[in-house]
């Protein structure tokens, strides 16, 4: 297993080593503490106020971190670090980072490193959410090195004595004529500090070499292998292990425990750790601890629970709860023809990571180092300085890939829970995994919505009027310095109370219609439901896709026309249409039986990101149940960095709708939510992944876009569609299996 380790150290040109670092392509255990991202804010508002036009054009985070050594640096032994603030979450943001640095300074991916998110070392990008890691890190790692290769270009000419034109980029290496000299030669002792304040001149786009080729992800193959890979891997000579006993449900108090039970079943080596109502096991093995949480599990006495509404139906008891109504869109007039409504409705679903959450924390006196799969960790980082009461400064947070993640789930509470004991236990490293219970249990889940949607079918077959109207809780409650966001700093002695209702309007994106519509009159309620919810993989978006094209189904079949003419009549934009005809090519030649259906679906990603149709195929089984049989996706990102990698968001995407339309739902009784394995939130089992094809649309020319989310609703809206043609019966309520 990994242990420390500095011996395969790689220094950087003129910079003083001060902390072991990384190797290449392995798993990344260690911190580094260098000095340039520090100091990118300051100039980046100085950057901002000389040059404000010219940084408007450039990538937001680039913009935000204009030096080039905070996105580069060139390593003593000639090969390159690039630096982002994104963690990688299965999306292949690592990858798709070394293709457009390795474009533009011409040289070979295998010459990169790339260094995910970690306080006082990469840039401060916030959150690796809402599909924009290509757009905002990728693109800003694109316009730095294109800039760093024309800055070294410069100075090998001043060197070498020609002009910079005369200069080649081969590999790593500067060559004119018979001279020559790397990278790291050519720097010396230094490092490019220049600041980027305009858009650079990017490689042209016939001349690429990586970027738009499936370039294998290299930690694929240690995944499959078992390797180490997740921070679940970590491994540390003196780690102790630790546990952490939930109350029963939401709000309850502890009041008190059989300490001496526990010592008697457990033996010597273990540490009872309360604070308030946070209550938590640190052992020297891991049995042990997990033993010593069973028993304390056991005897532990709680106050009563908040009670939740099991004996209500769901969305009967959401319509009733008090709601804070926004207008959202309300334009146009309508015109004449037949009114169709609907309501639809989406229950609480869960991220169902299959690694359960898990972090390690140390502290030594003076510093805490905490290892997370945390999306944000300068968020982390700022709320944990709440909940523990050190500065910013003697907290580090380092980002390592976490088995699983969708969107918010326990990973910010575990690195809470684990900084708080590594407190306690000083100088040892304290590794927590969470339980398959905890994470069922106790994650933020994405909210439970409902949809109502009235049409008005006009006599020449198009849509006279739209009116939407949703009704959801937050989709984001992250952290973001509030440590009454994190689950610990709920139950800690000096508790912290929410003061935020989190993001509201991911309720109600991708509400409003791309299609050109005479009249749109959208409106959010949001209530404050009554289980715990954040950031979901979309947020917003799948339920508003699902019920816009189910009604785009019902009118078109209303009017008489083919699906997907249908929803061509309503759009101008052609990349929506043209991903349309791209799914529908895929899908023409299939064959469709007495008892099964075809649906289409369609969006734009908040109207702005990558455009995604999908077409499904179900059959009606004997027996009531439904089986799909085929999906096929089609895909407009822009321009495709690593088509493989696209590919698999799409494919990936449209398996995971399709299991959360037919299957998830999160159930709860009258106090505790009851959902704690998989025997009670079953997932799409393998035997039930149908045939799924898709097709990218790659625009060279075009700006890459968001993806990651792209497919969740269209897929929904698809299956949706192919089950009313199947069954001449419309879903309005999800799960499927449950209705």
């Amino acid at each position: 297993m990994s242990t420390p380790s500095s011996s395969d150290d790689v220094p950087e040109s003129g910079l003083p080593r001060r902390t072991f670092l990384k190797s290449a392509g392995t798993l990344t255990i260690g911190f580094s503490l260098l000095p340039g991202c520090q100091l990118t804010q300051d100039e980046a508002d100085a950057a901002e106020a000389s040059d404000p036009a010219g940084r408007s054009d450039l990538p937001p985070s680039l913009a935000q971190h204009p030096r080039i050594d905070a996105w580069l640096r060139v390593l003593g032994d000639g090969r390159l670090r690039v630096y982002t603030g994104k963690l990688e979450l299965g999306q292949g943001i690592r990858i798709a980072i070394a293709q457009v640095a390795a474009e533009e300074l011409h040289t070979s991916p295998d010459r990169l490193e790339v260094h995910l998110a970690e306080t006082g070392v990469t840039p401060n990008e916030r959150y690796t959410s809402a599909s924009v890691s290509i757009e905002h890190s990728a693109m800003s790692v694109r316009h730095a090195s294109a800039t760093a290769r024309r800055i070294l270009k410069e100075r090998a000419a001043q060197q070498f004595g020609v002009e910079s034109e005369g200069v080649k980029i081969d590999d790593g290496t500067l060559t004119a004529g018979s001279q020559s000299a790397t990278f790291a030669e050519v720097l010396g002792d230094e490092q490019i500090t220049e600041t980027v304040t305009e858009p650079a001149d990017l490689r042209p786009t016939d001349e690429r070499e990586w970027v738009g080729t499936p370039v294998e992800r290299t930690d694929i193959d240690r995944m499959v292998r078992g390797e180490e890979v997740y921070v679940q891997d970590l491994r540390f000579d003196d780690m102790v292990h630790a546990r952490v006993v939930r109350p029963p449900g939401y709000d309850a108090s502890l009041r008190e425990y059989d300490e001496d039970a526990v010592r008697e079943a457990v033996g010597d080596g273990l540490q009872i750790v309360q604070n308030g109502s946070f209550l938590a096991v640190v052992a020297e093995g891991e049995h042990q601890a997990l033993r010593a949480q069973q028993v304390l599990q056991s005897n532990a006495e709680w106050s009563e629970p908040r009670a939740l509404p099991a004996d209500t139906p769901l969305e009967e008891h959401l319509r009733a709860l008090p709601a804070e109504t926004e207008t959202v869109v309300d334009e146009g007039s309508a015109g004449e023809g037949e009114t169709i409504s609907a309501s639809y409705f989406r229950p609480y679903v869960m991220h169902g990571s299959l690694g359960p959450s898990c972090a390690v924390g140390h502290y030594d006196g003076d510093r805490l180092r905490i290892w997370t799969h945390s999306q944000g960790v300068y968020p982390l980082r700022d709320t944990l300085t709440a909940l523990v009461g050190l500065p910013p400064e003697k907290i580090e947070v380092k980002g390592v890939p976490g088995s699983g993640c969708y969107g918010h789930n326990g990973a910010d509470d575990v690195a809470a829970d684990v900084a708080l004991l590594a407190m306690e236990v000083p100088n040892r490293h304290v590794r927590l995994q969470w339980e398959r219970e905890d994470e069922h249990g106790w994650e933020p889940y994405g909210s439970a919505m409902i949809m109502d949607v009235e049409a008005t079918l006009g006599d020449d077959g198009t849509i006279q009027d739209w009116q939407f109207d949703v009704h959801s809780d937050s989709h984001s409650t992250r952290p973001g310095g509030d440590p009454g966001n994190l689950l610990a700093g709920r139950y800690i002695e000096d508790a912290h109370a929410l003061t935020s209702r989190g993001y509201l309007a991911g309720g109600y994106r991708n509400a409003v219609p791309y299609y050109e519509l005479p009249t749109r009159s959208i409106s959010a309620h949001f209530f404050d439901g009554p289980l715990r919810v954040s950031a979901l993989r979309g947020l917003g978006a799948h339920a508003n896709v699902f019920a816009i094209e189910s009604m785009m189904g019902e009118l078109a079949d209303r009017a008489g026309t083919d699906p997907v003419v249908f929803r061509k009549q309503h759009l101008e934009d052609p990349r929506a249409g043209a991903v349309l005809d791209a799914v529908a090519e895929q899908a023409q030649d299939t064959s469709v039986g007495a008892t099964e259906g075809l649906g289409y679906g369609f969006a734009r990603y908040k109207n702005r990101a990558s455009y995604c149709a999908v077409a499904a195929r179900v059959r009606a089984e004997a027996d009531g149940d439904l089986t799909v049989t085929h999906l096929w996706g089609a895909i407009d990102s822009g321009e495709v960095i690593n088509p493989d990698g696209l590919r698999n968001q799409v494919e990936g995407g449209m398996i995971q709708s399709m299991s959360w339309m037919l299957n998830e739902e999160v159930q709860f009784d009258d106090t505790r939510i009851t959902s704690r394995e998989w025997g009670s939130y079953p997932i799409l089992q393998f035997e039930d992944v149908p045939v799924v094809e898709a097709t990218v649309l790659d625009r060279p020319d075009e700006p890459p876009l968001g993806a990651g989310e792209a497919a969740q609703g269209p897929a929904t809206g698809a299956v949706a569609n192919a089950i009313a043609r199947a069954t001449d019966e419309r879903v309005q309520s999800l799960p499927v299996r449950s209705s």
